[in-house]
Order: structure tokens, then sequence, then C-alpha cells
């Protein structure tokens, strides 16, 4: 995705306009402007220089984002989110107070609660239509921007919020000055009461009460939107300034940009890591929470990784850089949160419609506003002033903010806790989701063998039995093997010299030390070597229901006992399984183990439903079926398990993955924590909460708010709406759902307590949506692969199942398919098809 920044846009009417304008570019295959950040994401052939001509046409500037990106430091990236049009917008509003309170003084204070004047005001009234007309002409240059935008916006033929505001001020201004001259002309003729009456027909304070107020509103909400890239910012100043690498024999300082890959840099006590990279040289306590959210620090020696703005916090590290600038673990995160801004939620189409046509249709019924209020016989004034009520009471800005605002909010809220939302779209769909697979191994396991059980036989301790098999093992790389040397280092035993080790392929192994000969095996392998009683055979099958593998382990014939390995779940796996559980979401468990030990892990993780044996590319295939049943969100880390993460509806990457998991994947976990996935969830649904309450309330102001300003409650109740409270109306409506987006920051994504259970939106569907086929002349497994395949291939088919025992065909659609088209498949593959139901 190549970024943009835009320039020029005011309100979600601008926005909706650069959209559409780079949406019609040739080689343009999606096109997404945030008016949050203002920029824009462009994916497709197109060339910048084409897109840039696009944005240019429709009124508004662009530039690439982020040019030279790589010699960029961290100052210059936050540089970029910093907030400037706040302090500007505050320099306007403060002298636009200054001479409104003169103004308002001048008119209201003088006309209505007869504050004095100077006594060369004393009856002449023109000299003070006169103070207010330049008083007036001040603040509409202090506030110049609201004009030149607008009026430039309308004669592209693109009618925007600056729009609005400038013909409402123009309107009330014109219409002053009109009304100005014509007491003078009164004055000539001496009709005192024509120029009393004229002097309420002034409109002067209205046309700059409605600029100020604006400027409120746009100041606030600037206020406002600038902490909703806190999160970003505060992601970029994690980047260390500088670094301490070795050239030439020395150590040099330099800026953390301008280190290389394969630099030999140097970290001391306290100094922040400048790159990804390797350690060479020396053990230290490094903090990762700027990356992980982890507060523990966690050890490194020689041949560990280490990350970019991690802290070393207690020992001299020297490392070999692998990753640096934009490879970096950070600047990736920091790429996937700011591509996440630029997106956008599918959520936001409706209201994206609707601002493309609100300015115009709104200037519309503002002009139609005034006309009927002159018809029925009220004064020009009057439908003057209705007529500007509508155009400063809309507000296409708060229809325009109140997705992305929500979503960068969100998105900050995911980083903080190391869960990263890689587009608007993924953050949407996250909360929808119905069932959730997951991986075992290495998702809801360890990934790594352990031992869990040692039981020696009569006469033999766990220390000794440990000690022999370790000293079996140490030369054998099975990751069984791995197990039993890890659990014997952990409690410091030395092993036995060996000699004449050997190994035998799926069975076990044999070494001697000393006089003695020690046999370590499968069950089937030491009944040859040692007699086993029925006891430890007993306990043996009971182990192997549990999910665990025993290693049986002789010494000179005799027996010394069983240790039991296994891949043992995370411990936070049930608890995780359990969460998701009571959101109503369905758990299914994926592995390629052996059903036995599958049931058992998936037991104990207390997953809905466990489908084992399935070879790396079946898992695909198994996501497809599940997707036609409901949302589904797959969970892996493994490169066998990208292909499912791509099908998914939501792929979900353990951060301890390969890289190809993480690129396949919409949301990338960094803590490798299963209690994320419920977390990431309960945000997401947390942010489409918000965005259908900023929405909601978008619409209903409008809704609300236009009828008012246009007096349709004026002759049932005499209720009517000034243009000064009409922008003040507006000026808060933008503020009040950036605030509300605000919100997220305080929400606790790991806190259970007030989770609700979703039904399945689509259970009612799961009947319909399959077919049963009943074939004949299925004979073996080649049979079955043919018809599935060929099922498969056909357009609305998610998956199929063939059996030929069963002598059916079980089709899971993703849409209707007529039975003869079904029928037509399996027969071209030389089978008959007995009947569809």
């Amino acid at each position: 995705m190549k970024q943009y920044n835009i320039t020029g846009m005011s309100c979600a009417a601008c926005s909706a306009r650069v959209e559409k304008a780079v949406s019609s570019v040739k080689g343009v295959t999606s096109c997404s402007v945030s008016l949050l950040t203002n920029s824009m994401g462009v994916e497709g052939t197109a060339s910048p220089e084409e897109i840039i001509s696009a944005v240019e046409a429709a009124g508004y500037g662009a530039s690439p984002k982020g040019a030279e990106k790589s010699q960029r430091s961290a100052d210059k990236a936050a540089e970029e989110l910093e907030n400037k049009d706040y302090p500007l917008l505050k320099k306007r509003l403060i002298w636009s107070v200054g001479f409104l309170l003169l103004l308002m003084y001048v008119s209201m204070g003088h006309m209505m609660w007869g504050w004095r004047l100077p006594s060369f005001f004393d009856g002449n009234h023109i000299a003070m239509g006169l103070v207010q007309l330049l008083l007036t002409v001040i603040i509409m240059v202090i506030n110049q921007k609201f004009f030149i935008s607008g009026f430039k916006a309308l004669a592209n033929k693109a009618p925007n919020m600056d729009s609005l505001v400038a013909l409402g001020s123009s309107a009330a201004f014109i219409y002053s000055l009109y009304a100005l001259f014509a007491m003078t002309g009164a004055q000539v003729k001496g009709d005192s009461e024509g120029v009393m009456s004229l002097m309420h027909e002034f409109y002067f304070e209205s046309a700059a009460m409605i600029l100020t107020l604006i400027t409120v509103g746009k100041m606030l909400e600037a206020r406002s939107k600038g902490k909703t890239t806190d999160a970003l910012k505060g992601l970029i100043q994690l980047a260390p300034k500088t670094a301490a690498v070795i050239r030439d024999g020395a150590e040099e300082i330099i800026p953390a940009e301008q280190v290389n890959k394969g630099d030999i840099f140097v970290v001391r006590p306290g100094e922040s890591i400048p790159a990804d990279g390797t350690v060479l040289e020396g053990e230290s306590a490094v903090n990762e929470s700027a990356l992980t959210g982890e507060s523990i620090p966690v050890d490194k020696t020689v041949g560990d990784k280490v990350s970019a703005a991690t802290i070393n916090q207690s020992g001299f590290l020297k490392c070999e850089a692998v990753n640096v600038g934009e490879d970096t673990a950070l600047s990736r995160i920091i790429q996937m949160v700011s591509d996440a801004a630029a997106t956008k939620a599918p959520i936001a189409k409706s209201a994206d419609k609707v601002s493309g046509i609100f300015v115009p249709a709104v200037i519309a019924i503002a002009a139609v506003t005034a006309m009927i209020w002159l018809l029925t016989g009220q004064t020009v004034g009057f439908a003057l002033a209705r007529g500007i009520s509508v155009l400063v009471i809309s507000c296409p800005c708060a229809l325009g903010l109140a997705t992305p605002v929500a979503v960068m909010v969100g998105n900050g809220v995911g980083a903080r806790n190391g869960i990263l939302f890689k587009t608007a779209a993924s953050l949407e769909a996250a909360g929808e989701v119905e069932i959730v697979a997951l991986d075992k191994t290495g998702t809801i396991t360890e990934g790594a063998p352990k031992v869990t059980d040692i039981i020696p036989a009569d006469s033999i301790s766990a220390d000794e039995l440990l000690q022999a098999a370790y000293s079996a093992e140490t030369k054998s790389e099975h990751p069984l093997a791995k197990a039993i040397v890890l659990a014997a280092e952990e409690k410091g035993l030395t092993p036995f010299e060996i000699t004449g080790f050997k190994a035998y392929a799926g069975s076990g192994l044999s070494a001697h030390y000393g006089d003695k000969v020690i046999y370590g095996g499968n069950l089937k392998f030491i009944c040859s070597h040692a007699e086993i009683s029925e006891e430890i055979r007993t306990k043996a099958q009971s182990l192997s229901e549990e999910g665990k593998t025993p290693l049986f382990f002789s010494e000179n014939g005799k027996l010394m006992g069983m240790i039991a390995v296994a891949d043992v779940i995370k411990e936070d796996s049930p608890r995780a399984v359990s969460e998701l559980r009571k959101m109503g979401i369905r758990t299914v468990m994926l592995t390629g183990d052996n059903e036995r030990t599958a049931k058992a892990v998936g037991k104990l993780a207390g997953v809905d439903e466990v489908i084992a044996e399935v070879l790396p590319e079946g898992k695909e295939s198994v996501i497809r079926r599940l997707s036609a049943e409901g949302r589904t969100a797959m969970v892996g880390d493994g490169i066998n398990d990208a292909p499912a993460l791509t099908r998914a509806d939501v792929g979900i990457a353990i951060g301890a993955g390969t890289d190809v998991a993480i690129d396949a994947a919409d949301v990338v976990l960094m803590k490798s924590r299963l209690t994320d996935v419920p977390a990431a969830i309960r945000l997401s649904r947390a942010s489409l909460r918000n965005i259908r309450q900023n929405l909601f309330w978008a619409f209903i102001y409008n809704a609300i708010g236009i009828p008012l300003a246009a007096g349709v409650l004026i002759p049932l109740f005499n209720i009517g709406l000034d243009p000064m409270f009409a922008a003040a109306a507006m000026s808060l409506s933008s503020f009040c759902v950036v605030t509300n987006a605000l919100r997220l920051n305080f929400i606790d994504i790991h806190n259970a307590d007030k989770d609700k259970m979703i039904r399945s939106k689509r259970k009612k569907e799961k009947k319909a949506m399959t077919k049963t086929i009943k074939i004949e002349g299925m004979m073996c497994g080649h049979c079955e692969a043919a018809v599935k395949k060929a099922l498969e291939a056909v357009s609305g088919v998610a998956s199929a199942e063939a059996s030929h025992e069963k002598g059916t065909a079980v089709v899971t659609l993703s849409a209707p398919v007529d039975d003869a088209v079904l029928r037509k498949a399996v027969e071209d593959k030389d089978y008959t098809v007995l009947g569809i139901e």
C-alpha cells in the first residue's frame, strides 16, 4: 500500500471527493482516505504522479508519505504526526474572541442592555453600524481559511463543510451590509424610525459569531484528534536515537538509522538496543515491554535474538545487526498501526455515501427553507436567519470522523497490549467472529516437548533413572531426547561418559557406560531387552490416553523405569478457551497428531471440537468448511498454518511464530499468549460498539438539528434556532464524536466479567447449506480424493468430504448450487449418483 499526505480537507465530504477522484484513476484497485490523519492509502499500479494529479484536479493537495523513509529519524517521523492544526486554531480563536467581544458590546450590549458607548455614537446609528462592519471584516479576515477553502470547493463543484460555514457567514454579512446602506438612505430622508428599524436587521454579530464558534469546535476537535494518534507517536518515539558500532576496530557513535545489516554494535546497561540482532558476546536481562508489553525482563546470552527499542538492563552485550531500518520488529509494528489507520472499516461505507451528497443537499435545503418562509410572508431577515441556521448546524464532519477515530483509538489500545490489527477491516471483522479454530502445536501447547512424569522401577530413584536416560540421550537429536536433556540440566545432573551409542529409527537407542548397557525407547522396543510389569504397562496406557509419550529405559536387562514426555499446553490456554466459549464462540482445535493424543489435549484445553490427523494442506479445507457455518478466525504460528490463516475470515498469528504466518495473518499477537485472542475480540466488539454509537449520534444530530434550524417547530410551539446557537451546536458535534471514541482508552480488554454471548447468525442456515450425495462406485481413498476434488472445483462449494465406506459425499455450500451441477461433477469422474439430499 502506498500512502500519501492530503491537504485541504475539512470534512467527510472532502475525503469522499478525494476517494472518488483517485478510485477513478486507471490502475487503482483500492483507495481509502482518512480524514482523521489527513492521509490516503492506495493500492494498484497507478503511478504517484497520476494519483497526485487526480487529487489536485479534485481541488486538494497530495504528496507521497514518508519519502526516503529509510533515512528518516524517529524525530522526523514523530513530527509528521504532530498536531499542527491545534496551535494555529488556538491563535485564530484568541484573536477572534477578542474582536468578537468588542463587536458584541457594540451590538447586543448597547442595543439590548444599554451599555455605554463614547458620546460620539449618541444617536449616530450609522457609525455604530460601521464599527460592527469593521470588526466583522477583521474576524472574517482572521478566519479567511473558511472562505478560501469553502468557495474553492464550490468552484470545483465539490462543496464541503467550509462551504456551508462560508455561505452562512457571507449571507449574514451581505444582508447586514444591505441593511447598512438602506440605513444611509433612511438617514438622508430624515426617516429616524426607519433608521431604528434597520438597526435590528444587522446580523454582523451572527456572521462573526458563526466563524468564532466553528473555530472553537475545530480547535477542540483538533485537540481530541491529536490524542487519538498518541499510541502511534509513542511507538515511534521508542526508536533509539544513537548506536555504538564497531568499525575498523574502534567504537563509533552514529545515528541509529545509519546502522547497516551486519554491523557489530555494543549495548551497555541502561541503553536502548538500536537494531534487531543476535548476541555475539555477553549476558544480560533485556526489558522487552516496549514490544511485548511484558514487564519481566528476558535473559539473553550468546546466540539469542534481541530487538530494536528494547532496553539492556544489566550486562554488556555485543551483537550483530540482522534487521535494520524498516525491517526491525518495531518498524513493522509502527507500519501495521499506521496502515490500519490509513484503511477504512466496511461499516464506514454507509456514512461515506451519505457524506458524498450531504453538503449539496444541505445547501438545497437551506435555499428551500428561506424560500418557503418568504412565501409565507415572513421578512427577508427572518427567512435568511432560518436558511443560515440550516447551513451552520449541518455537520458532515461528525459522520466522517465517527469510524476513523474509533479505529485509531482501538488500534492504539491494541498496540499498547501487544495486539496488532493490520487493517481497519480486520479490527471490525474480529468482533463478529463466531468460530475460532486453534492450531495445537505452539498455539494451544508450548510447541516443545517437556518431561511430565518420572516413574522409576523398584529400588531405583527418580534421579538415577533421569541421569541414566540423560546420559543415553545426550547424543540423540530426537525432540523427545532434548526434553529429557533439558529436565536433567535443570536439576543439575551430570551425564556418564558414553560409548557405543546407536540409534534405532522409530524405536529407540542403546549406549554403553563402563560395563553397563542402557536401552531406551518405546514399549515394543524395550520389551525385547527387559521384562515390564503389568503395573507399568497399565500406567503407560494411562499416560498415553492423557496425550503423553512414555519412554522406557533398561540397564543390563533390568527395567529402570519410565519417563513420560509431552508437548504440554500453555498455562493460559484453558482460560482463553473458556473465555471464548463464554462469549458464545465455538472453539475447534486442528492438529496433525493422532486422534487419541489430540482428544487428550483438547479435553485439557476445553475446546468444543477436535479435528485430528489433518495434513498441513488440509487445514485450509477445514477452514473453508467452518467459514460456511459462521465467521471463522484461525489462530496459528507455523508455515503450514499460512494457507489457513489466509483463507479464514480473520487470521490471527502468534507473535513468536514464523514470519510467513505473521505476514499471512490479519491480527498479530506479539505476546504469544492465547488469552490475547478473546482480548482482541473484546477490543473489536468495543470498537464496533463505539463506531455504531458515533454513527447513530452523527445521523441523529443532523436528522434533528436540520429540521429544528429550518424552523419546523415555529408554527406549533414558536421554537426556533438562532444562527449563533446553531453554530455552537455544530462546533460541538465533532468534538463529542471524537471524545466518545477516546473512551476506548479506558476499557480493560482482559476483563471477561462483562462478556456477552453472541449467537451465531448463520446457525439457522447450516442445514440448508449442506447437501449429502449418495454415490455408487467409490472403492478406496483414491476414489474419495477424486470425488472431493471434483466437487470442490464447483463454484459455490466451500468444501466436500467423501466416504467410500458410507457411499456418500457431504458438500458444504457457500452459495446455492443446483443439484444437476453437483451430479455432473461426480458423474464426469465415472461414478454414479444415486440421489442428492
